[in-house]
């Protein structure tokens, strides 16, 4: 930034202040990324619109990315394909039973699609038109379907193979197969604590429960599903053991999903596929032009060396790891309310991975505060974006479901706080399988 006209300071209010007035102005989070770089290269004499262009396409330049869309064409064909449907039967074997039963099967289902998916919006948008209207039929309130439907669709983001993981991976250069990992336990508590949260909402509210399946019922259910659990051992453990990448493996596991509904279970057909891929290019599109107009706006926070501007003040500070933990998590939150998770790593996780790495943080604890944090940005407005496609669904305004989605995330941020204080809790199943993945 040699014979820069503007200084750190003033090149910081210029990005940070556009782009939050965009947003209050509602204009779409990528749109207003780009044009908050606008101002800058128009009057910075090094540099012009064309870097917007530049740097936006160099983002695009990688090959880990190339499992976004690929992760989202698995989730829509399953839904096509009829293995969301005995994944759900397999659910209601399990759970059906438990107090909340329909509830309950929300969330074993999310957590089962979580493990194929990657994908937390293509979560929301499935299980809000099965679940939300089946809920209402039961006598279950809107606010009540719409949040534990919105609620339990981040499990998608914590639990592998998560798209977020994969971007986190490929931007500040984390093992992907230490982040899967990392995931598993994490999200299997997250799990179990919105469980407990339906069964204290149905004991409270009489919310009805199915009778008890049958060990039959429930294993002819398993049966029906084995072909689709081992959809994630084939993702994960592809991974982990090296036998192909990240990217390699979203291909995999779309030509598994593509076997299964075409010739295991035989319920797609053309006008399903000609579906699923519409819907994928749309949410792809959507995700991967975030990831463009957010590295651009990260080139220039680089360029003009703002990150470490803005380290110099909290390095002062002097936390100790628990203590910078929190503190990312506390950023990571607050970001996540504005901002969209892919662009919030990118701009937010490369700030504050120094800031990790100087406290002592393992790159992959680091990692897991952040994405379970940004989880909570998917259900939290403004942004929340999980929970406006649950609230469009149901026809209901967003202010309508807020008190219980936020009374929801009360039991997660408990597990958030678990897993900033003791990092076992993301590192003990990297470092039980694979510890060269750890610092």
């Amino acid at each position: 930034m040699t014979g820069s006209v503007l200084t750190p300071d003033q090149a910081a209010l210029i990005l940070f202040g556009v782009f939050f007035g965009l947003m209050i102005l509602r204009v779409p989070v990528a749109f207003a990324l780009a044009l908050a770089c606008l101002p800058i290269l128009i009057v910075e004499p090094h540099l012009s619109a064309m870097t917007l262009v530049q740097e936006t396409f160099n983002a695009y330049n990688s090959f880990i990315l190339l499992a976004v869309p690929f992760f989202l064409l698995t989730a829509n064909l399953m839904n096509v394909g009829g293995i969301t449907d005995r994944l759900m039967l397999l659910s209601r074997s399990m759970v059906g039973h438990f107090p909340g039963g329909l509830a309950q099967i929300n969330v074993v289902l999310s957590f089962f699609f979580a493990g194929i998916s990657g994908s937390s919006t293509a979560d929301a948008a499935s299980q809000s038109k099965i679940f939300i209207e089946a809920q209402r039929k039961e006598g279950y309130d809107d606010s009540f379907s719409v949040a534990i439907t919105a609620v339990s669709a981040v499990l998608a983001v914590i639990i592998p193979p998560s798209i977020l993981m994969i971007v986190w991976g490929g931007v500040l250069t984390v093992s992907i197969g230490a982040l899967f990992l990392a995931g598993i336990i994490p999200g299997l508590l997250i799990a179990l604590a919105q469980m407990a949260t339906v069964h204290a909402y149905a004991s409270a509210r009489g919310y009805p429960t199915y009778p008890r399946a049958s060990w039959a019922a429930f294993f002819s259910a398993m049966y029906k599903s084995v072909p689709a659990l081992l959809t994630p051992a084939i993702i994960i453990g592809g991974k982990i053991f090296g036998w192909f990448t990240a990217t390699e493996s979203a291909c995999i596991a779309v030509l598994y999903a593509g076997f299964l509904s075409l010739l295991v279970y035989r319920e797609m057909n053309l006008s399903g596929l000609r579906s699923a891929l519409v819907d994928t290019g749309k949410f792809a599109g959507i995700a991967l032009f975030c990831v463009g107009t957010a590295s651009a706006f990260g080139w220039l926070l680089a360029y003009y060396q703002i990150p470490k501007a803005i380290l110099s003040g909290v390095s002062a500070w002097q936390m100790g790891p628990i203590e910078t933990g929190f503190f990312i998590a506390f950023v990571f939150l607050v970001v996540g309310c504005f901002l969209d998770a892919i662009p919030a790593i990118i701009i937010v996780g490369t700030i504050l991975d120094p800031l990790a790495r100087s406290a002592g943080l393992d790159p992959v604890h680091f990692a897991m505060i952040g994405i379970v944090s940004l989880a909570f940005g998917l259900v939290t407005p403004p942004y929340g974006l999980c929970l406006m496609i649950a609230c469009s669904i149901a026809g209901i305004r967003m202010k309508e479901a807020l008190k219980d989605t936020l009374l929801m995330l009360l039991p997660m941020i408990a597990v958030l706080v678990l897993l900033i204080m003791w990092p076992q809790v993301a590192l003990f199943v990297p470092s039980l399988i694979s510890p060269e993945f750890l610092q």
